[in-house]
């Protein structure tokens, strides 16, 4: 084989490579989401950046999304979860997107601001009902678990604690009673 031949093989090779990527992208083909541990894929984070967005929605200050508090709750319910907590979390996030389903014809994440708003309001209605009744204590509404994690995951964040939050790394002698004016950021 001489030079020139390899070079018309190897552009062969190359060409039929993105075209064949093409096709595949165009026919609807789709790759397997990316798993971040062994609980939970990338759709999974990206729901639940939704669900938290939605809970914490970005306004003059940043949102849940950018505090990348989907990437936390994957963490917390994998690292710190007992094995029970984690089947009623990853049951809840199925529970969420079949109710989408039911109600609007689409996924959680498809659907807009204030589908989602409605969703989780109606949710949030539920958790506080379920968890008034003392026979379910032991075991916790997945909707409380995700409002939980999405607090905590952004109120601990740089963006959460800076943006946010007022933020004193030393903080001097306690004031009990100091000016606040409306829209004054909360001390942490």
């Amino acid at each position: 084989m001489n030079r020139r031949e390899a070079l018309s093989s190897v552009a062969l090779l190359l060409g039929g490579t993105v075209i064949g990527s093409q096709i595949f992208s165009l026919a609807g083909c789709k790759s397997t989401p990316e798993m971040v541990n062994d609980l939970f894929n990338s759709d999974d984070v990206a729901m639940m950046d939704e669900i938290a967005e939605t809970i914490i929605p970005e306004t003059k200050t940043p949102g849940a999304k950018a505090a990348k508090t989907g990437a936390f709750m994957a963490i917390m319910v994998k690292d710190c979860y007992t094995p029970d907590h984690q089947k009623i979390f990853l049951s809840g996030l199925k529970t969420i997107n079949e109710s989408a389903q039911t109600q609007f014809k689409s996924s959680f994440i498809d659907l807009d601001a204030e589908q989602r708003k409605t969703m989780l309001t109606a949710l949030d209605a539920e958790q506080k009902k379920y968890s008034e009744d003392e026979a379910n204590k032991e075991k916790p509404h997945y909707f409380r678990m995700l409002k939980e994690l999405t607090l905590l995951g952004f109120f601990t964040s740089e963006v959460g604690g800076t943006k946010v939050l007022k933020y004193v790394e030393v903080p001097g002698r306690y004031d009990a009673c100091i000016p606040y004016k409306k829209g004054d950021p909360v001390y942490l």
